[in-house]
């Protein structure tokens, strides 16, 4: 579910395509065979962070088209397990296992479950909603996005666990990286160079699941 939270509206989408075309990064993922250029924010991310390491069993949800699926494929190797979730269709990814469904449904997570058979090392999230031009809802509904992957991270994390989540500052920010941070010992802030200056948008790495 990776939204460009700058898609083109019929105004502005000669100026959104004149940008795509000439950003270095969506060059770059074209050249390195990534599905979107987000695939430049999880690698400086993890270059920073350390997130993959082998044998580790990672989802990536909200995962279309997948480039952060295909990063974290190429970071564990041949070890461990991708698993992406998202509501839309994703094109098949060799060495990534994808469910289409809603994550809260229970067929999806017993699908979830048998694949990963208990918890998880590492939870993605690059999810973003349809963006409506109306600031206040387009804020509430990323929020609320970000609140249900925060309740998926908590219940499917190891202790041990990771758990990376787009966010856009704006009403609610706050307090979501303080609940947060009741959630997990060690919380940061990250904006990627590959996340556009103008954007809102940050990411927020956390570590450690406190018990429940």
């Amino acid at each position: 579910m990776q939204v460009d939270e700058n898609l083109p509206s019929t105004m502005s989408s000669r100026r959104w395509l004149s940008r795509q075309a000439n950003d270095p990064y969506v060059k770059e993922a074209r050249s390195r065979g990534y599905r979107a250029r987000a695939a430049f924010k999880l690698l400086e991310i993890d270059e920073r962070e350390r997130l993959f390491r082998s044998g580790q069993r990672v989802v990536d949800l909200g995962a279309a088209p997948g480039s952060w699926s295909q990063v974290a494929h190429e970071r564990i190797g041949g070890q461990g397990r991708v698993v992406a979730l998202d509501i839309l269709p994703m094109d098949p990814l060799p060495g990534v296992d994808f469910i289409q469904g809603d994550f809260r449904e229970a067929e999806v997570l017993q699908r979830f479950e048998a694949l990963v058979g208990g918890r998880v090392d590492l939870v993605l999230s690059d999810m973003a909603p349809n963006i409506s031009g109306i600031a206040a809802s387009d804020q509430a509904r990323s929020m609320d996005l970000a609140e249900l992957a925060l309740q998926f991270a908590v219940e499917w994390l190891e202790p041990h666990g990771r758990f990376v989540v787009k966010l856009f500052q704006g009403e609610g920010f706050d307090a979501y990286v303080k609940d947060t941070r009741r959630q997990f010992r060690g919380v940061r802030v990250r904006k990627p160079a590959a996340s556009r200056k103008e954007s809102r948008e940050v990411y927020l790495v956390a570590d450690s699941r406190r018990p429940g």
